[in-house]
């Protein structure tokens, strides 16, 4: 009888905690391991930006329906030491996931990308609008550090702004990135699209980088046509080496605050920094920001005679050695002129030319 009883007193002691191990390791199954609804593979969008710990983020998994247990949650956060280490951000989740993936997705910072396309010739004006247009970034804190002197200055950028050293590209970023990292990105790439012969090139030609960047600005807003670069921009190397005005629209354009679409013979005898009617040799930056062929082109520009030319008016150029023939090119393309030329005209024309009454504009 006293054995039985031993033998009871054993199994009782050593059931209890064997019970409780395996109730703990069913509930860590069913609440940690195991998604909440594997047939529920439809993302949802989870922003952690509307909360300040994880355990409003583990209070809001569990009210949406993506995990089946705040606590659970929490724990296994906290226990991984990873309850601080969650970075803000949207992210595509779902019911299939597991605590420990959305955990570990939201600790490597796994969000959704959002996509902005900067193209050839944007300004950085331009650019603010499509960052914030596509949920990246403020426009007005990405204008902001535009001018940040000590941001130019890190990144070795000798100019009052980033305009010109933005590199056109399509690019990922989370939503409400901070404006440093954005533009530090789009920087980058263009150092890294930058070879170190581009800069014994600009040696050779006696230019600095931001004279070159200045001129593939002015080249990439003259002509979007890639094959027509080089000769753009033999037009105003050849210009720029016997002291010719470059007297380029773009340029005028670009020091006109609230340029209403027209540009007209007052616009281009107006004095500003930028009026290469009116001043001479380069403007003091960049107007847009150039990609790699207007870069290139300013650096191997064609070897011309040319120093003048004007749209055809089906987007492409006709190109003069003297100005007998571009004042021919003149009435021929611009015949019936009204005295003002739109925006995409004078995106893509130049009267370049010496004539004082500025042939091509009445």
């Amino acid at each position: 009888m006293r054995a039985i009883f031993r033998l009871l007193l054993i199994i009782t002691l050593i059931g209890v905690p064997v019970v409780a191990v395996g109730a703990a390791y069913v509930a860590y199954e069913y609440y940690v391991r195991e998604a909440r609804d594997p047939l529920m593979t439809e993302p949802v969008v989870f922003d952690t930006l509307a909360f300040k710990n994880v355990t409003q983020i583990a209070t809001e998994l569990e009210h949406q329906g993506l995990i089946r247990n705040r606590y659970a949650f929490r724990l296994l956060a906290r226990t991984q030491k990873k309850d601080t280490q969650i970075k803000a951000g949207e992210y595509a989740l779902s019911a299939s996931m597991t605590p420990q993936q959305i955990l570990d997705m939201m600790v490597r910072g796994d969000t959704i990308p959002h996509r902005a396309t900067v193209r050839e010739g944007m300004t950085l004006v331009e650019i603010a609008k499509v960052l914030e247009d596509a949920g990246i970034v403020d426009r007005a804190s990405f204008e902001r550090v535009l001018a940040d002197s000590e941001l130019l200055r890190e990144q070795g950028i000798e100019a009052g702004s980033f305009e010109g050293y933005l590199f056109p590209e399509t690019y990922n970023f989370r939503r409400n990135t901070q404006a440093r990292q954005v533009i530090k990105a789009m920087h980058e790439q263009l150092q890294r699209r930058w070879p170190a012969e581009w800069d014994a090139r600009a040696l050779e030609l006696k230019m600095t980088k931001h004279q070159i960047v200045t001129l593939a600005s002015i080249v990439e807003k003259e002509s979007g046509n890639f094959d027509e670069q080089p000769v753009i921009a033999s037009v105003f190397h050849n210009r720029l080496r016997l002291n010719m005005r470059l007297q380029a629209d773009p340029t005028v354009i670009y020091g006109i605050k609230n340029f209403n679409g027209n540009i007209t013979k007052r616009d281009l005898q107006t004095e500003t920094p930028y009026n290469t009617y009116v001043i001479s040799g380069l403007p003091p930056g960049p107007i847009a920001n150039p990609g790699i062929s207007a870069i290139k082109s300013a650096l191997y520009p064609a070897d011309t005679k040319f120093l003048y030319f004007v749209g055809n008016g089906e987007g492409r150029h006709v190109f003069s050695e003297n100005l007998d023939q571009h004042n021919d090119a003149v009435n021929r393309f611009q015949r019936g002129g009204s005295g003002r030329r739109n925006q995409t005209e004078a995106t893509t024309e130049s009267a370049a030319t010496v004539l004082p009454e500025l042939a091509g504009v009445q």
